[in-house]
């Protein structure tokens, strides 16, 4: 099974909208800022975060990278 095949399936049986290739290339955006800024354990977490929030993926993007800089 392919990522999107699996991705598909999951927000199937969970009842969402799977992502759009956009939101997809964001959230691993988003999840490769936490895991390097953090413990790799960070980014799944946040993806959780962004995914409860209202706020786009593009946005929380550039809060994850404005955290990561931050002394």
């Amino acid at each position: 099974m392919t990522r999107d095949e699996w991705i598909a399936a999951f927000a199937e049986d969970a009842g969402v909208k799977r992502p759009s290739p956009e939101e997809i290339r964001q959230l691993l955006d988003l999840a490769a800022v936490a895991a390097h800024s953090s413990e790799r354990t960070a980014a799944p977490l946040t993806c959780w975060i962004a995914g409860r929030s209202d706020r786009p993926a593009s946005e929380l993007v550039e809060v994850a990278k404005r955290i990561s800089e931050a002394p």
